[in-house]
């Protein structure tokens, strides 16, 4: 085998070794650090967003240790905003999200997170990404899907993307190829890094300076 065609198996098999190693000390953090994690996201959050009345937001499920947003996600619907959860609609399809209300019937999707079982298909001026990994220059490490990465190079216009994860899961860089995205900011336990304006959505303007986490 050519040595060009082995380097994109290298990269792949660094990130899925990356991935497993990440999840696993993520998994490790004491169930209640885990939630001051989140409570000290959500602030970030709040922070970054201090308006959100009116626009839609997109959230997650959280599984495998990710930061639990529910209890902000909460209170930014008291606030205004419009809640929705990704939709899986094909292997090699952008995300389709659906509107998640309070008391909304949900229904296991892709890997059984859980997914409004109905509710209108919202289109988001804003998306909130967990993150497995995230380097310096704000490039995510998902779970190697590439969901999130096709639907931002899909959607027009551009929603804000916000990737959110344990400060632990900072790299120096996810070694970036032709098909990632890049978040806007990525928001930890630690602080916010804010590495681009957010794109003109209808959304929110970032207007902080970056912090390192």
């Amino acid at each position: 085998m050519s040595d060009e065609a082995a380097e994109p198996q290298t990269w792949a098999q660094w990130r899925g070794a990356e991935r497993r190693r990440l999840i696993a000390a993520r998994l490790a953090i004491p169930a209640g650090e885990r939630r001051h994690h989140a409570q000290r996201i959500g602030a970030g959050l709040d922070a970054l967003l201090p308006d959100l009345a009116g626009l839609v937001v997109a959230v997650y499920w959280p599984i495998r240790g990710e930061p639990d947003l529910r209890p902000w996600i909460a209170s930014i619907r008291r606030r205004g905003a419009r809640c929705a959860l990704p939709v899986v609609l094909g292997r090699d399809a952008p995300l389709a999200f659906r509107e998640w209300r309070d008391g909304a019937r949900l229904e296991p999707g892709v890997w059984n997170i859980p997914v409004p079982a109905d509710g209108a298909q919202l289109a988001p001026g804003i998306v909130i990404a967990p993150v497995v990994g995230f380097d310096e220059r704000g490039y995510r490490l998902g779970y190697g899907g590439g969901y999130y990465d096709r639907t931002l190079a899909a959607a027009t216009p551009r929603p804000c993307a916000i990737g959110v994860g344990h400060s632990g899961a900072a790299l120096p860089s996810i070694d970036p190829q032709a098909h990632d995205v890049p978040m806007d900011a990525i928001v930890t336990e630690r602080g916010v890094q804010v590495h681009r304006p957010c794109p003109p959505t209808g959304g929110p303007t970032f207007g902080m300076g970056p912090e390192n986490p």
